[in-house]
Parts: C-alpha cells; structure tokens; sequence
C-alpha cells in the first residue's frame, strides 16, 4: 500500500486545512520545494499536491509553487484542485504533472474524464469528496445531492484510472480514517482507491491495510506528518509488509 504524502497550496505556502474550510488554515511551510523534498528523502513513492486557492477559483493558482515541487523531486506528483477543463490539464501534463485529478469538473463534465483518459491511459484519477455520503463540489463549498458511491460507478466506466476518496467529515481532524464508507466506496468503485482524511498514528495505516482485498492501494497523509504524530518513513515500511515489498 502507498503511502502518500499531501502538500495542500494557499498562497504559494505549505498549509493544512481542517474539514476543507479555508478559513482554519495551518501554515507549515513557506517553501513547498523543500517540503517535498524532505517526503522524497523518507521514501515516499508518490506525492498528493492540492491547489486549494485553485479549488475555489476554478483554475490553479499555484502554478509557480507546482513548478518548484516537480524540479525539486523525482518521485510522481499527482495534482488536484482547479482543472475544469483539457486545455489546463493538457498544460499540467506537459509542465511534468504525472497524474491530474479531476474533481468538481467530474462531476459536470464526466465526458471530460473520457476524452483525457483516451489521451493519458492510467494518468487520469477522480478525486470524490463525500459529506455523509454525497458528493462535495468547488472546495467542498458545495455538497450536491450525488451520491459518491454512484458517480464512482459512472466514472470508472468512463475510463478514470483510480480514485480518491475523501470522508471530509474526517479531513484534517486525525480522528482516524472511516474505514466502513471507505472500503464500501472502493467495492463500488470497482477501480484502485486511494483513502484520504482521519489519517493520525500508525495504528491507522495498519488498519487500512486490510482494505487492499476491497481495492484500496495507497492512504493518503498531511496534518499527521507535519504534526509529527506519524512518521512518513515507518509508516512506509509498515505499509510494505515485512518482505520490504509493496504489498
């Protein structure tokens, strides 16, 4: 299982956010390069990066910040937050971006996780915001009457590699992750599943782990590790298992 962690942007800083609500931002980093650096340095194979002001302007806003982060490491960055349409997705791609997720614009423009998945096979995730369920749109502003479970359904049809599933309920709080609604999602999903929001101490990817037969394959991290209540590079290696693999 991976193990990835999350560099939320606001302002070109290092933040984290609790429940979505940009309002109750935590600074962590003024230098996001550096930040991803350090999560490269501890082993991690994959890194989560979220445009939060993009989220809400409907176009990113980080775009220098992202930059800096992709000449910075060499390990995959996936990226989220603002891509409503081809034209910004395509520029993400060119620009080394090597996963986007399509969030709000899923929702709206389904036809679009279609027509980039054809161009991109495998590059193409859906990050699904759920609030007790229904999905969150623009920044988790909006909860639609979408039941998340049913756009996941739809969309993996539709060509999208994997998803992401947020319970924003749990996000930013380290209350641990809602592993019921998490493996019910990836059932339904039918598609690799990445679980993100709850994540807190060790003890929550351990219990993740058991997921992987319902198809979840990677966690994702942010308050916990800048908390200091995980460490990324134990919670790696509790992740692979005994043998050292990726489980």
């Amino acid at each position: 299982m991976l193990v990835i962690p999350a560099i939320d942007l606001k302002g070109g800083r290092c933040v984290r956010l609790r429940q979505g609500r940009m309002d109750e931002a935590t600074v962590y980093g003024d230098d996001p390069a550096a930040v991803a650096r350090r999560w490269a340095e501890a082993g991690a194979r994959r890194i989560h990066v979220v445009d939060l002001d993009g989220a809400f302007a409907g176009r990113p806003e980080n775009r220098e910040a992202i930059r800096a982060i992709r000449r910075a490491v060499d390990v995959p960055i996936e990226l989220g937050g603002g891509i409503r349409d081809r034209a910004t997705a395509e520029a993400l791609f060119a620009e080394g971006v090597d996963y986007v997720i399509l969030g709000t614009a899923a929702l709206e423009d389904p036809d679009l996780v279609a027509r980039l998945a054809e161009a991109h096979p495998e590059r193409v995730l859906v990050g699904i915001d759920a609030r007790a369920g229904r999905v969150a749109v623009r920044g988790w502003a909006d909860v639609t009457d979408v039941a998340a479970e049913d756009l996941a359904r739809d969309l993996a049809g539709r060509g999208a590699a994997g998803f992401i599933f947020t319970d924003i309920e749990r996000d930013g709080m380290q209350t641990g992750v809602n592993l019921e609604a998490t493996a019910a999602f990836a059932r339904a999903a039918g598609r690799p599943v990445i679980a993100s929001g709850g994540v807190s101490t060790l003890r929550d990817i351990e219990r993740l782990i058991p997921l992987e037969a319902h198809g979840v394959v990677g966690v994702i991290t942010g308050r916990a590790l800048y908390e200091g209540t995980l460490d990324l590079a134990e919670a790696i290696a509790v992740a692979q298992g005994p043998t050292g693999d990726p489980r």
